[in-house]
């Protein structure tokens, strides 16, 4: 078990996921990751936020929090600079991994009910809270 934190992107109505596509399978998840031994889990947030999407936010209140596998934190945050796509962590650059692909985009919140987002409660909260 390890706890993981994470970062919730809204920008003009879109929420900022990672979409994944491992072993024939899609579905989307929150930038975000393991929580390293010397870091808080805001700290985190804000470095897998950079790694993931190119983009340099500050992280705002703590929006939800899940235990699953341990805890997952999920953090409000606002961009304060970058281009979001161009995150450059070990997940973009390491195919040794063999743990799939990653791609930043950008999805409708009122549409998230048509994508399988990862954790699927947090995504309905947000669109319970932000959609139209």
């Amino acid at each position: 078990m390890r706890d993981c934190s994470a970062v919730i992107l809204i920008k003009h109505n879109k929420l900022g996921l990672i979409k994944r596509v491992k072993n024939g399978n899609t579905y989307y998840v929150f930038p975000g990751g393991g929580i390293e031994d010397s870091e808080t889990p805001e700290i985190t947030a804000k470095r897998e936020a950079m790694e993931e999407t190119g983009l340099e936010v500050e992280i705002q209140e703590c929006f939800v929090k899940i235990d699953f596998h341990g805890t997952q934190y999920f953090f409000l945050a606002t961009i304060v600079d970058g281009e979001f796509g161009s995150g450059n962590g070990e997940e973009f650059n390491d195919d040794s991994r063999n743990r799939g692909t990653y791609l930043p985009v950008w999805v409708d919140i009122s549409k998230l009910n048509a994508f399988d987002v990862k954790p699927k409660e947090v995504a309905r909260k947000i669109q319970a809270l932000f959609c139209c």
